[in-house]
């Protein structure tokens, strides 16, 4: 059973209509997401909005309001980000209480301007270096701030506590050991890799579907769920079509872009590798956690099997070797 399964409809509107003060015409699109629930509303008078419903139990409010924060921030210096709605009262996170059989049950949730446009697939130079401009300028807002709630992108605070959680949960079976004696020795590797590498508000899941081109008006970034306390060369890695080692112009092109703005040396470079084992880890940490909701092995077919684990530890074992410790 999935902790959404009891926001119904009727909750949704609800919902909004009280933090807001509008009156919704009745429609409900739902919309694809993994972790939260995301819904398109409309206001009476024709407005559109998108409101999402965030995971219960999978961020404290004031990570969330540290997320809003930084998009309004962003927004304030003209990033073209999807920034959340306020109210009356200023308010950008609205929370509606829903009573369970086993107690309350709160839902935090956001409202936002519906805004369409097309996949941005960067092809040309010049594409590549929007790209490289827009992180830039994102990036010059979250060095000004800090983050105090949000996760922190090194392998000793993230890496090796997902490697443990995963081996003593016993999802991985008969293979546990395998994952650890892979794993354990190469997180405890790259914890001095990363120490001296200084960390910032980033976007944190920067792929290129959490981009979109909207004509007439340029890129728009977008989800900032993931945001994170990091390196900030994990919101450029994330857009390569291919390793490191393969897209050079690409890199170059992109660190070109960022310049602008700010600098990023071959230092910063040389911890992509890294943070693609990190991201392939906590995607296994993420499913995981997932695993229990109505519908997810429809999306995930296989999850969990020993067919998997042994497809996951080959990917694995080639993405160590492609560290360079």
């Amino acid at each position: 059973m999935s902790v959404f399964d009891i926001l119904t409809p009727q909750l949704v509107f609800q919902a909004v209509e009280q933090w807001s003060g509008w009156q919704l015409d009745g429609s409900l699109v739902p919309y694809n997401s993994h972790i939260n629930r995301v819904f398109g509303v409309r206001e009476e008078d024709g407005r559109n909005f998108i409101v999402k419903f965030y995971r219960p139990d999978r961020w404290d409010k004031p990570a969330l309001e540290e997320e809003h924060q930084f998009l309004l921030e962003a927004a304030l210096a003209e990033l073209p980000v999807a920034r959340p709605v306020a109210n009356e009262e200023a308010e950008t996170l609205g929370e509606i209480v829903v009573e369970t059989p086993t107690g309350d049950l709160p839902y935090y949730f956001a409202v936002f301007e519906k805004k369409g446009g097309r996949n941005f697939d960067a092809e040309g130079d010049e594409d590549w270096l929007r790209l490289g401009r827009l992180l830039g300028r994102l990036h010059r807002v979250g060095r000004a701030g800090q983050f105090s709630w949000r996760p922190v992108f090194t392998p000793g605070t993230t890496l090796l506590p997902q490697i443990e959680s995963l081996a003593d949960s016993g999802i991985v079976g008969d293979l546990g050991r395998d994952f650890e004696n892979l794993l354990l020795p190469v997180a405890k590797e790259l914890v001095p890799l990363f120490e001296g590498t200084e960390l910032q508000r980033i976007h944190g899941d920067c792929h290129r579907g959490n981009i979109l081109d909207r004509p007439g008006e340029g890129l728009l970034l977008m989800d900032f769920d993931d945001c994170a306390w990091g390196p900030a060369v994990q919101d450029l890695w994330l857009l390569l079509p291919g390793y490191r080692e393969d897209c050079r112009r690409e890199v170059n092109l992109l660190s070109e872009g960022y310049g602008e703005f700010q600098a990023i040396g071959q230092e910063a470079w040389d911890l992509v590798e890294p943070l693609r084992l990190m991201r392939m880890v906590h995607f296994l940490a993420w499913c995981h956690h997932q695993s229990g909701d109505r519908g997810f092995l429809k999306t995930f077919p296989g999850w969990g099997s020993k067919a998997f684990w042994i497809r996951e530890l080959e990917d694995l074992a080639t993405q160590v070797d492609r560290l360079v410790l």
